[in-house]
């Protein structure tokens, strides 16, 4: 645990440099709206493997279980390998608590990041939407200048990004094959192996708790 706070300590002090937004690809829609995404299922329970980088060299690993519910309830649970707790995270609506704040906010993404990590669109409310389509894949600059980046493939979120300064600096990136990555370009990547995604009686109200 202490080389890991070390390491922490190592990654917090790198300063990468997020790459440029490039234009959206497709052909421009602006007539198209985005869809309204919600979590999937009433209660489901995520179980994955986790390794996270920072520097190009890997740092931890371990697994951990999500348990979300729907509209907007979610808990995380990490752990390194050999079980020893790393830490748990609670996000209810645009608000995460953590035991060990600083450091599980090292490892997850901010709430609208995570959000999408599970498949839920929930990006602050902001004007002046570019949209674009490419086959059954649309694209999306929210905000003026643009402050996120969205990529929607049927009702499935992709990729979301958020935008400053036009460049990328976080980025949560989904796949079809159960894969899920969060990146500060240059500083940190987290990937998420998920092993069992299931859904599951309501969980007891004690979950969301301190």
């Amino acid at each position: 645990m202490k080389r890991l706070r070390l390491a922490l300590v190592i990654i917090a002090s790198v300063t990468g440099c997020a790459p440029r937004a490039a234009p959206l690809k497709g052909t421009p829609a602006p007539e198209r709206a985005l869809p309204s995404i919600e979590l999937p299922g009433k209660h489901r329970r995520i179980v994955f493997r986790w390794d996270f980088e920072g520097e190009n060299s890997l740092m931890a690993r371990g697994e951990g279980a999500i348990r979300a519910s729907a509209p907007d309830s979610a808990r995380v649970d990490l752990f390194l390998n050999g079980g020893i707790a790393l830490g748990r995270a609670i996000l209810i609506g645009n608000t995460i608590k953590a035991t060990n704040q600083a450091q599980i906010e090292k490892f997850l993404p901010p709430p609208p990041l995570m959000w999408a990590a599970l498949g839920r669109l929930a990006i602050p409310a902001l004007p002046d939407t570019v949209v674009t389509v490419e086959g059954d894949v649309v694209h999306a600059d929210i905000g003026r200048p643009a402050t996120w980046r969205v990529t929607i493939k049927g009702a499935r979120i992709m990729q979301l990004a958020r935008v400053s300064g036009g460049r990328l600096v976080e980025v949560v990136t989904r796949d079809d094959g159960g894969r899920l990555l969060y990146e500060v370009p240059g500083r940190r990547k987290l990937w998420l192996g998920i092993t069992r995604d299931e859904e599951v009686p309501a969980f007891d109200a004690s979950i969301w708790g301190p």
